[in-house]
């Protein structure tokens, strides 16, 4: 959805003259009278998202900005329970007629129907909303100071120059920035109120590297949540610097023979892989599909004691992180994995209520169009005691993956994923670079595996796609060693 701002309506307020309307506690009443009448309709539960968004993207292909893509969006969802069913609606339409409306089809799917006016007034067990929980109030000039097109297209365009002087053979050079800002109101029948401004930028440079039949292209994303000035302050040599290398390395690297072999996973974006085919599975969405392993296993053994798995949404700046998640709780640590055993799963409201696992402010959501679902925030293997050269050193022949690059997960967390930097192990040393490896496996036979951690724990930008939209997270984790998995290539 992509709608443009209008102007105030009832219960609304503007910081700025001809700003657009800000959700705040004004809003109250309306609010309270869409729960009540909710509530006195039989549902057990109702909940409105309401939010506002604004978004800027840029790309640069070589020395030219190819393409700018503003975008603003304002509307609701509206979700009510009854029993462990629900019902879901959204709407650009922010009057009080189009919210009742759309609380009107979200009862109609449960068979509930609105009653009259006159009487709702916290009815059915509905005591009120409690004091709003603001935790935009320091966040209110984040959007303005935030660098305007003008500044952002020049950053970008220093970022691929700057490709071109460390660079060699590059056929293609192209930079992307994208700037994501979110004004949210949460509020519920159970007297949740609260509200937040997020805001998330993210860089990220991409080079195609060619030399006669030879080949390699390399990305790098790099991104922040909740820093206004996180592009002024990118290290656009640093980060040149790191994709060409890369690149250079890679355009001539051998093929990688197929096999079973050891693997050490590099920190920061080796994360992915634990994310994609761990983490999901440790959501109560795949609980209440059945179709995740570890159903039932809490407090059982499910990889190796040297793995520690942490979700939380609470590293400062870090792109999973969070005030509140999109059910208006606020976000905590959440061990899922300590010493190998399994501690809980992330949940949400519908998890709660379907599984019996409790929330752990892991409710989240693209936007307003989506209802939430249980989804991971900045998840990590924690550090060990180990070093990486300690890692490196225990592998007689392996493959160390310095990067990883995309790849995909099946429903019960089969997976595999490119590698888009890999060295062979030689007798516990690095030797040559290699390409073409593909890591391919399944997460309850691998994570047994997973036999030693080091020290040097980083967290990395990413996105993540499931049943409510695209999010913003973090992955991470510190270098790993895998005893054997798959590795396929020629």
């Amino acid at each position: 959805m992509v709608a443009s701002a209008t102007s105030a309506g009832p219960g609304t307020t503007s910081p700025d003259p001809g700003a657009p309307p800000r959700f705040d506690a004004a809003w109250r009443p309306r609010l309270e009278s869409l729960l009540a009448s909710g509530s006195a309709a039989g549902a057990d539960l109702v909940e409105l998202f309401l939010e506002r968004t604004d978004h800027l993207g840029v790309l640069a292909e070589q020395d030219t900005i190819t393409s700018v893509s503003p975008a603003f969006g304002m509307g609701a969802g509206i979700r009510v329970f009854r029993g462990e069913r629900d019902g879901f609606v959204s709407t650009n339409d922010l009057s009080d007629a189009g919210l009742r409306r759309a609380l009107e089809q979200a009862l109609g799917m449960l068979g509930l129907q609105l009653p009259s006016l006159a009487g709702t007034a916290l009815a059915g067990g509905f005591e009120g909303l409690a004091d709003l929980r603001d935790f935009a109030a320091a966040k209110e000039d984040w959007l303005r100071r935030c660098p305007e097109l003008r500044e952002a297209t020049g950053r970008l365009l220093e970022g691929t120059g700057l490709l071109e002087r460390h660079g060699s053979h590059l056929q293609v050079r192209r930079g992307s920035y994208a700037r994501d800002w979110q004004e949210v109101l949460v509020a519920a029948s159970d007297g949740t109120f609260g509200r937040d401004i997020r805001l998330h930028q993210s860089v990220g440079l991409n080079v195609l590297a060619a030399d006669g039949e030879h080949r390699s292209s390399v990305g790098r994303r790099y991104g922040t949540s909740g820093r206004p000035d996180d592009l002024r302050e990118w290290n656009a040599d640093g980060s040149a610097q790191e994709v060409c290398e890369s690149a250079g390395t890679m355009l001539y690297a051998d093929y990688v023979e197929a096999g079973q072999l050891p693997v050490v996973l590099a920190n920061r974006f080796g994360g992915v892989i634990f994310h994609e085919a761990c983490g999901h599975l440790l959501e109560t969405t795949q609980v209440e599909r059945g179709t995740t392993p570890f159903a039932g296993k809490v407090g059982e053994a499910i990889a190796h004691e040297a793995v520690t798995a942490i979700d939380e949404g609470l590293s400062d700046g870090a792109f999973g992180s969070l005030s509140m998640d999109d059910e208006g709780m606020e976000p905590q640590r959440t061990v899922l994995i300590e010493n190998g055993v399994l501690q809980r799963f992330l949940s949400d409201r519908a998890g709660e209520r379907r599984t019996g696992h409790a929330r752990t402010g892991s409710g989240r959501r693209q936007g307003h169009t989506f209802a939430a679902a249980s989804r991971m925030r900045n998840t990590y293997i924690a550090a060990g005691p180990h070093t990486p050269e300690e890692l490196i050193a225990s592998v007689d022949r392996g493959l160390y993956c310095k990067a990883m690059g995309g790849g995909s997960v099946g429903p019960t967390g089969q997976f595999n994923f490119a590698v888009e930097e890999g060295y062979l192990i030689e007798n516990g040393q690095l030797t040559k670079p290699v390409k073409g490896a593909t890591l391919i496996g399944e997460a309850k036979e691998v994570m047994p595996r997973i036999s030693m951690c080091a020290n040097d724990l980083e967290l990395a930008a990413g996105f993540c796609g499931s049943v409510s939209g695209s999010i913003f997270v973090t992955v991470g984790q510190p270098h790993i060693k895998v005893d054997s998995i798959t590795v396929g290539g020629r």
